[in-house]
């Protein structure tokens, strides 16, 4: 079955999460993504956890893409890429601002060899500004961005996610710049590069107080979002509209207040009217009081509790995949549901799986020619 994106061809020289997760997106979406790694493989193939030998970490973010093994830092591994840029819609590239012209990559030489190549650079604080050349991970962006500092307001002290979501949210930001920029070079046969960062997306977490803050000079607009705890749980309560906000006090025996609750603190005084009613029901009683109310609830899952979700395997947003090296492995399925042409979630490679088969299809190389690569330490 075809995909929206068939026919698109991607060279991806990514790593760790933001750059890698962005082109996992594009290879669901029907992409040809072809992962550049150095002979060996890219370094978070070792990435804890790991599950028999398999790093989980890099199976989650590169799924579907082919692995082709080639030394950058080698001339003959240059001119290779060089030979794959004409072939190339988009090269997603994650290195720090300065690392592919020193290369000898910039975008004018990759426009160069290709007018209608598209380059999307991920990097932590983009292609200009002061803190261009600083290197980043997610923490850094959650630090910088504010988002901690909101996330922890409730605590008292900063408070970083459990999970990478400055990350992820600058991976479909490199997403949806690369699909833009497609649909404009569909226009004017022009490419362009689209540079996403970290900072810049952990900004649009913390929108609403930061541009309320520039209007008043006061700090508000979002507070925590601490749970409520039942007898034998946790449930989180989102009465985001003044009628639920309503009803909700209703039921709870609060004052007559129809302020949202969602994204803003309650107040005291609702806030230990909802706790004692809570305190005093099961989770499943709170939730089935309230969602027959028509008010927004739900539970504080374990993980283990979601990874058995029927919903979320229904859904196949957990699928179970073959494994050339854990045997089987579990992965995240496509978050995308296209009805004409649905995404595909494809097998992890092994590093350089696909290297023979790419350079062959691709550029002609026949097998003293790979030979002759493999030999000067160019492939593997």
């Amino acid at each position: 079955m075809t995909g929206c994106l068939d026919g698109v061809r991607v060279l991806e020289l990514a790593r760790f999460q933001a750059g890698p997760r962005g082109g996992m997106l594009l290879s669901d979406l029907g992409a040809e993504v072809i992962k550049i790694e150095p002979p060996g493989g890219e370094e978070t193939r070792r990435h804890p956890p790991m599950v028999r030998g398999q790093s989980v970490y890099f199976s989650v973010y590169n799924r579907g893409k082919k692995s082709l093994c080639l030394d950058l830092r080698s001339p003959k591994g240059k001119e290779v890429f060089a030979a794959l840029v004409p072939k190339a819609d988009i090269v997603l590239e994650n290195f720090r601002p300065g690392v592919m012209a020193a290369m000898g990559f910039a975008y004018e030489s990759l426009q160069a060899l290709n007018p209608g190549i598209i380059l999307v650079s991920v990097s932590g604080f983009g292609q200009y500004g002061p803190y261009r050349d600083r290197p980043a991970f997610d923490s850094l962006g959650q630090a910088m961005g504010g988002l901690m500092a909101l996330t922890g307001q409730t605590e008292g002290h900063p408070i970083g996610t459990a999970s990478s979501v400055v990350d992820r949210y600058t991976a479909l930001h490199a997403t949806i710049g690369a699909l833009a920029a497609l649909r404009h070079r569909e226009r004017t046969g022009q490419g362009q590069v689209v540079d996403v960062c970290l900072l810049d997306s952990a900004l649009t977490m913390v929108e609403i107080p930061t541009s309320y803050y520039l209007a008043t000079g006061a700090e508000g607009g979002e507070g925590g979002r601490p749970p409520y705890q039942a007898k034998d749980g946790w449930v989180v309560i989102a009465a985001a509209g003044r009628d639920m906000a309503a009803r909700l006090m209703k039921m709870v025996g609060g004052p007559a207040d129809d302020t949202p609750l969602a994204g803003s603190s309650p107040g005291a005084e609702r806030r230990a009217k909802i706790e004692a009613w809570c305190a005093a029901r099961t989770v499943s009683q709170v939730c089935t009081a309230l969602l027959e109310a028509g008010i927004p609830v739900a539970p504080v899952r374990t993980i283990p509790e979601v990874a058995n979700d029927p919903h979320l395997w229904q859904r196949q947003m957990l699928v179970k995949q073959d494994d050339p090296v854990a045997g089987e492995m579990y992965l995240p399925g496509a978050t995308v549901k296209l009805s004409k042409t649905p995404a595909r979630v494809g097998p992890v490679p092994t590093p350089g799986q696909h290297t023979d088969e790419v350079l062959g299809r691709l550029l002609g190389y026949d097998r003293a020619a790979l030979d002759a690569l493999r030999k000067a330490g160019a492939i593997a």
